[in-house]
């Protein structure tokens, strides 16, 4: 059953994440797995020590020159459906933009270790981070493509600051590992077909396993700082934005980018 979109607004302001079992029919579900195969057997040609050494992601998936139009045109079909939709306008009320797809699957090497993160500290020193925490929206909307692991997530931690253990376990110091299991720590296991969306500044770590494949498509407010570095050439042309049922995310990209310096 489908959230209500009080619900949704709920279940993200208490937690961070959002989780919505079945959200791909069949034909979405298959159609899925026949683009992002084809898109990561390109990418493994031309990223095979990257991926050997410690690759677990690729993205760009819709890049105009990395797949095929008609495979783009179903992709941005499923991610700009009204479906989709539901999902996106209570978390982004004011308005939501696109920003990239990501795909993730499991390590080459079967020994690498999963780590904490907040995808904020890759741009922000930790007291930059703490001091934005809550202030921007980025999210990710995580589509399982087959049975897996999932995500193990720390509630609540999309506005509340680490603890001094988490903080020593997600920055590697004092020696603890960025794999260490958290008390808090809460998995959050995948079957074919569902959704799980939480935010991108929470603490999270990806689980390993059943030769996972997941693809992320990633939304956040309307802002100039957040759209900067989109890449014109992943976003949908005017053809298929006339065609899908949710262009306004795309759209708003398109226009942030025209306004860029």
């Amino acid at each position: 059953m489908a959230l209500a979109s009080e619900d949704i607004a709920t279940q993200y302001e208490q937690s961070g994440f959002v989780y919505q079992p079945a959200f791909l029919d069949q034909h979405e579900l298959e159609q899925l797995r026949r683009i992002t195969a084809r898109f990561h057997q390109h990418w493994l040609q031309e990223n095979q020590n990257f991926y050997r050494q410690r690759a677990i992601n690729s993205a760009y998936l819709t890049h105009a020159e990395r797949m095929s139009d008609e495979d783009r045109q179903a992709m941005f079909s499923i991610i700009g459906s009204a479906r989709m939709a539901s999902m996106v306008k209570p978390l982004l009320p004011d308005g939501a933009a696109f920003m990239n797809t990501q795909l993730f699957f499991d390590p080459h090497n079967p020994q690498q270790k999963n780590y904490w993160h907040r995808d904020t500290q890759y741009l922000y020193s930790p007291e930059e981070e703490q001091a934005q925490l809550g202030s921007t929206r980025v999210l990710h909307y995580r589509l399982a493509l087959y049975d897996e692991p999932g995500i193990e997530l720390i509630p609540g931690s999309h506005n509340q600051w680490d603890s001094p253990e988490e903080l020593d376990v997600r920055l590697a110091r004092n020696g603890r590992e960025s794999y260490h299991d958290l008390p808090r720590g809460q998995q959050v296991p995948l079957n074919a077909g569902d959704l799980l969306i939480f935010d991108a500044s929470m603490m999270h770590r990806g689980l390993y396993g059943n030769n996972r494949f997941a693809l992320d498509v990633l939304f956040c407010e309307v802002r100039q700082d957040l759209l900067q570095h989109v890449d014109a050439n992943c976003l949908p042309g005017e053809v298929i934005l006339s065609e899908i049922d949710y262009p306004a995310p795309f759209a708003a990209s398109r226009n942030a980018l025209r306004q860029t310096p």
